[in-house]
């Protein structure tokens, strides 16, 4: 997956990750089951554009998150989760769609087909350039198709003035296949620039 210069990303050195993981869910959007070393680390500047669009004039701002985007979601404040997963890996990658009857949709590139890869979610405007997402995911087992968890993701983002890139705060919060437990838990910050209609690379 190739992203702009803002998202590009390099393998570090590898970190194990134990298989207590594999047992808090079993596959699809938003499970980490599979997450393992060596891990694939986003660059620190992916996340630091709210400040610039903190500072800019609303008269000028046109822009608004409906469209296409690379998205990554991207570990921070895990370091007790069991086992640990490191600050800055990242969890999830894909292409997500926002529509302008306030849906959403994400295809999510960590995970095979047949554990569920799509996720659906709606999204307001909570401010000038801020929004959340409420997102729900169904993750089954590969094998034998059968559901194993349900799965929330909310997120608060902030949308770049120039409309391009958004960058924000995402929860995980995974439960059994009935929806009465919760299992696991994670949370990290989430980076996304816009897919445009000249845009040859993915």
């Amino acid at each position: 997956m190739k992203l702009n210069p803002r998202f590009t990303t390099h393998v570090l050195q590898a970190l194990a990750v134990g298989a207590a993981l594999a047992s808090t869910a079993s596959a699809g959007c938003g499970d980490v089951s599979s997450l393992q070393a060596p891990f694939q680390f986003a660059q620190s500047q992916a996340v630091a554009m709210a400040p610039r669009a903190q500072g800019s004039n609303p008269l000028l701002i046109s822009a608004n998150p409906i469209g296409m985007w690379n998205v990554q979601f991207i570990s921070q404040g895990n370091g007790g989760h069991t086992p640990s997963i490191p600050d800055g890996a990242i969890i999830d990658f894909g292409y997500t769609q926002w529509h302008s009857d306030g849906t959403e949709i994400l295809n999510s590139g960590a995970h095979a087909a047949n554990t569920g890869n799509f996720c659906l979610g709606i999204w307001v405007r909570t401010g000038m350039f801020t929004y959340e997402v409420n997102h729900f995911a169904l993750s089954y087992d590969g094998t034998s198709g059968a559901l194993v968890n349900k799965v929330n993701i909310r997120e608060q983002i902030t949308l770049d003035p120039s409309g391009d890139q958004y960058s924000g705060t995402f929860t995980i919060n995974i439960f059994n296949a009935a929806g009465t437990q919760q299992v696991d838990h994670l949370v990290g910050n989430i980076a996304a620039t816009r897919v445009t209609i000249g845009q040859t690379t993915p």
